[in-house]
């Protein structure tokens, strides 16, 4: 188990919101992805930020009590989003969740730190559980 990376578990070539990219678009890609978040990238698919449904649902109900006009994905995405990189240790990313809060992390390559893939916590959490019964 302590060899299991990243990589090996991953989702590759992972949905991500395209930096500039409006509310309600951010929310179609919400709602078609099986994901309840997704990053947010610039066009060279740095990640900028992270966006979830939370953060969509809670600004569709101001925007809609203030009649806003449109918003941008900039405007409610969480600009620090914790990341892992493909051949960090699962289990040293596994020890990470334990003390964060976010379900979904988005995985950089190693060399450009470029979007790679996307890890859950139910992937981790699949893994270590299969790894106990081998």
């Amino acid at each position: 188990m302590a060899s299991l990376l990243v990589k090996d578990l991953m989702v590759s070539h992972p949905l991500a919101i395209q930096e500039g990219t409006e509310l309600t678009s951010v929310v179609a890609t919400l709602l078609q992805s099986r994901f309840s978040g997704l990053p947010v990238v610039d066009g060279e698919r740095r990640v900028i930020g992270f966006v979830s449904e939370q953060d969509c649902l809670r600004r569709l109900l101001v925007a809609s009590y203030h009649q806003e006009g449109s918003l941008r994905v900039e405007e409610l995405m969480h600009d620090q989003p914790l990341t892992v990189r493909e051949n960090d240790s699962v289990v040293d990313v596994a020890g990470m969740m334990v003390k964060q809060k976010p379900k979904i992390y988005p995985v950089l390559d190693g060399e450009h730190g470029r979007l790679v893939g996307l890890l859950t916590r139910r992937m981790v959490l699949r893994a270590l559980n299969a790894s106990r019964r081998a």
